[in-house]
């Protein structure tokens, strides 16, 4: 990623504010840090905004899967999520056999879905497998996947089968699944054809970039790189090789999303682990069980979260229990490790509450009352608009370790307001106690 400084001499230098920065040095800054598109500039001349397209491309190049729901691959920029953040998440899929009964195996995946922290986890498409080696058991099946799911899937078929079924399919953008050093003619000519993106598959980095280079040479620009590690050796060895390669020494011919078929059971996820810790961007399962598919959902969660962004939900009236018009008010901030640890407590006093979550941009209760997006006006305007108070005529309890704004509370509200407990543990006690005065 170039520099400030290297953008900065690119752009016209006039401190104009078109671009709502206030010079076009801070603007450089923002394109450095990715915060920015050089399209925000309306006077950048068409030969610097070439130079700095090619520039400020990711070393690992960003394909797209799927067309309407579609998944982003690559597109990362670092070796380590500390140095910025990492970008697209690396994606789940579980292999549909064609010999198996495609509607059945279909609502099974689609039943490996969880909600965490306000988010839901589900398997990310579907790979169509050609195990009956037959062009018109194959072609039912995909025809049948596409109906049952809308999500984006892959083609594993040998190229002869893939002529078959490739035209009805080519719209959704699948996935071809794979190129080897035997068919890469053949191969790169069908998704040039219908535009699709494309996966290589070979024994060693080496091969597989000599594999890159003649598949770009023919014309596919959208390539995913399958490196067949055996074991959690090689996928760590392999997937770190061609991750530097691309970024430390400007490698392109590893620069492309990197994938992974790892099977079934408790290697599988081991390797899916692995490939999710160190730089994959998709793990094909041949099968994935509930107790296996949550560990590695989170797993995912925790490494692609951007580092400088907390996990937030999302601001609103969260009733608990079955509150009523007498039901205590209680608020806090939209840090989801403070909404689930104080949701989980009011939910064990068995007592209903309403639970106002304000907007804090995920910052905790001290923390945003200390940058001042946790003050009493900002509660009162969000407590208003939400319509709580026309609810319930109960207390408003306020979070002991802001008790502090407790009075300008009361006044912006003309409604009692009662000072809780500074720790969530504490709160099933409070909430007991209150309901017996």
């Amino acid at each position: 990623m170039p520099t400030a400084i290297e953008f900065f001499k690119l752009l016209p230098k006039t401190n104009c504010k078109d671009c709502g920065q206030p010079t076009c040095l801070a603007f450089a800054m923002l394109l450095s840090n990715q915060k920015a598109k050089i399209d925000d500039c309306p006077h950048v001349s068409s030969e610097s905004k070439n130079a700095l397209e090619a520039s400020s491309a990711p070393p690992i190049k960003t394909v797209t899967i799927g067309k309407g729901k579609e998944i982003k691959m690559g597109g990362e920029t670092v070796l380590y999520r500390h140095e910025r953040r990492f970008v697209n998440p690396i994606a789940y899929a579980v292999t549909v056999s064609d010999t198996c009964k495609i509607k059945e195996r279909i609502n099974d995946i689609k039943r490996l879905s969880f909600e965490r922290v306000g988010m839901t986890f589900d398997v990310d498409m579907i790979s169509i497998r050609c195990d009956s080696g037959n062009a018109g058991t194959y072609k039912d099946a995909v025809n049948s996947a596409m109906e049952l799911w809308d999500r984006p899937f892959i083609l594993e078929c040998d190229e002869t089968i893939l002529k078959d079924v490739i035209e009805k399919a080519a719209p959704r953008r699948p996935l071809l699944y794979c190129a080897t050093s035997d068919n890469i003619e053949n191969m790169t000519e069908l998704a040039k054809r219908y535009s699709c993106p494309l996966t290589l598959k070979d024994a060693s980095p080496e091969d597989l970039a000599d594999l890159s280079e003649k598949a770009k040479a023919s014309g596919v620009e959208d390539i995913v790189l399958d490196m067949s590690p055996a074991n959690l050796k090689e996928c760590l060895e392999r997937q770190t090789i061609a991750r530097r390669s691309a970024i430390k020494k400007k490698f392109k011919p590893l620069g492309y999303p990197l994938m992974d078929r790892v099977g079934s059971g408790e290697y599988a996820v081991a390797m899916a682990a692995m490939s999710t810790m160190k730089y994959g961007s998709l793990v094909i399962f041949d099968d994935l069980k509930e107790y296996e598919a949550l560990p590695l959902f989170t797993l995912r969660q925790n490494i692609y979260t951007d580092p400088q962004v907390p996990i937030q939900v999302k601001q609103g009236l969260y009733p608990i229990g079955e509150p009523h018009e007498h039901s205590p008010i209680f608020f806090t901030t939209n840090f989801s490790l403070t909404y689930f640890t104080v949701r989980a407590d009011i939910e064990k006093s068995k007592i209903p509450v309403w639970l106002q979550i304000v907007d804090t941009e995920g910052l905790s209760v001290l923390t945003a009352y200390s940058a001042g997006k946790f003050s009493a006006e900002h509660v009162a305007k969000v407590l208003n608009e939400s319509g709580v108070l026309s609810k319930s005529d109960g207390v408003v309890v306020i979070p002991g370790l802001v008790a502090r704004m407790s009075a300008k509370l009361h006044e912006l509200l003309n409604r009692k307001v009662i000072v809780g407990t500074s720790e969530s543990r504490d709160i099933p006690k409070f909430l007991k106690d209150l309901s017996t005065k």
